[in-house]
């Protein structure tokens, strides 16, 4: 009876992990269709709607790591069922939100419920299962965060177009009610039982000011001297994290393990230059689509669902070779054909037909599925049970950090051939320049990435 106990727990941990890690990609990509609407409806500009996005953003990366840490001086599943119920109100509050204030207020508290589920759905995950199974499990929950991102924009089109944007979230929280109950009546928390330290609260200030105002800076560079202050405030508070983190008795983040584990330091830096060298693809081909190939945003937008169909298909496969195979290697060649896809980009002109945009997706998508599974088996696998949910938690802002840093890329390269127009807005031979130096830019951080996966495989 144990072994059937044990099994229907496992089956309810991956349920929850699937329809958790959908629904947050689910919502972002499908709200971001819904911003005119929503300009409209409270009478704001575009750039303030934008916010919804930032500073749900900016939430997740700046609460990842400390609940990550609370989670696991805590209780893995309790946090995540939290997360989930946060998220889930949001879903709700934001149905009967008034106004953009009210609004903006809900998804921020709705990033720190994503926060919570980031940091604990993967941890929790890794930790039901054997290693030799490990991959495979997590190339579902991959499988399903890009099926939310394939979903949003059709799904949600449809459904903002016909019912209004606040069916977005009301499908949402329908969706995450699905996960909510087991979470609550089926998982049972675990506690390592150990004497705990008073959490570090001053560090959990300092890093969340610390990313917040980096991130934000970052993110805003070129549009003003103010984001180079905040950039600058971002190190300050940075230096500062570090320097108490290394001092303190129970740190927020074990500084020293990115010094004494080569392998979880060299893998988390690769993902950084992974989803920097591919985050921005999207946005560069959604553009050269319509300005300098005619078209329109919805047949853009059915053209560029190609990739992450692929990157949703194929990573769980991925895992399950990670199982087998050194998950290392595998990140490699992921990465490998993350820069062959990158390269093609690099040659596009005016007359390049679409058969050549379309396999360029396919193998981009192909090596990020390749490699996205296998190196998140490789950040796991090279930590203790206890500190899952920290290194999930630390995965999760460096894929924020590769976000940020690839818009970075295109927007200081957009900066120096456009320094008064928008890129969308721009002559044709110079989009095209544009994109061509950027995914030159794309390719040499994929090929340096090869070299960071190949010698944490050696390392380990």
């Amino acid at each position: 009876m144990r072994k059937n106990s044990t099994d229907r727990e496992k089956k309810t941990i991956i349920w929850i992990v699937v329809i958790t890690a959908f629904v947050t990609t689910f919502t972002g990509s499908a709200l971001n269709l819904s911003i005119p609407d929503i300009s409209d409806e409270f009478g704001i500009n575009a750039g303030t709607v934008g916010w919804l996005v930032t500073g749900y953003t900016l939430a997740v990366a700046a609460m990842s790591v400390p609940m990550g840490h609370l989670a696991d001086e805590t209780c893995r599943e309790t946090v995540l069922a939290a997360g989930t119920a946060i998220f889930t109100a949001c879903c709700i509050a934001a149905v009967f939100s008034v106004s953009m204030v009210m609004l903006l207020v809900v998804r921020i508290v709705q990033g720190i419920g994503a926060a919570m589920i980031f940091s604990t759905n993967t941890a929790i995950l890794v930790g039901s299962f054997p290693e030799s199974r490990r991959g495979r499990v997590i190339g579902y929950s991959l499988a399903a965060t890009y099926a939310g991102m394939s979903a949003g924009p059709a799904v949600g089109g449809f459904m903002n177009h016909h019912f209004g944007w606040r069916s977005i979230f009301i499908l949402t929280g329908i969706i995450c009610v699905a996960a909510l109950i087991p979470a609550i009546f089926r998982l049972s928390g675990h506690r390592t039982g150990r004497v705990r330290c008073p959490a570090d609260l001053i560090g959990n200030i300092l890093y969340m000011a610390f990313i917040v105002t980096l991130m934000y800076g970052l993110s805003e560079l070129g549009r003003g001297n103010a984001a180079v202050i905040m950039i600058i405030i971002g190190v300050m508070l940075g230096t500062i994290f570090v320097r108490h983190e290394l001092k303190t008795e129970k740190p927020v983040i074990k500084m020293t393990i990115f010094r004494d584990n080569p392998c979880f330091t060299t893998a988390n830096i690769a993902a950084m230059m992974n989803y920097g060298a591919t985050f921005a693809v999207t946005y560069l081909i959604s553009i050269y689509l319509q300005a300098v190939m005619g078209f329109t945003s919805q047949t853009a937008g059915f053209i560029m669902i190609c990739q992450p169909v692929v990157i949703a298909a194929l990573t769980p496969v991925a895992g399950k070779f990670s199982d087998r195979l050194s998950p290392y290697v595998m990140s490699s060649a992921g990465m490998a054909l993350c820069a062959a896809g990158t390269c093609i980009l690099t040659f596009i002109a005016e007359e390049t037909g679409l058969p050549v945009i379309i396999s360029a997706l396919i193998v981009t998508g192909a090596g990020f599925a390749l490699f996205s599974s296998p190196n998140t088996n490789a950040v796991m696998s090279s930590v203790d049970q206890d500190e899952y949910s920290a290194a999930s938690s630390i995965l999760a802002t460096m894929r924020s950090a590769g976000n940020t840093l690839s818009m970075i890329i295109v927007t200081v390269i957009a900066g120096i051939y456009l320094p008064d127009s928008s890129l969308a807005g721009a002559e044709l031979q110079l989009i095209v320049r544009i994109v061509n130096i950027s995914f030159v830019a794309f390719t040499a951080v994929c090929t340096a990435g090869i070299f960071i996966s190949l010698k944490h495989g050696v390392k380990r």
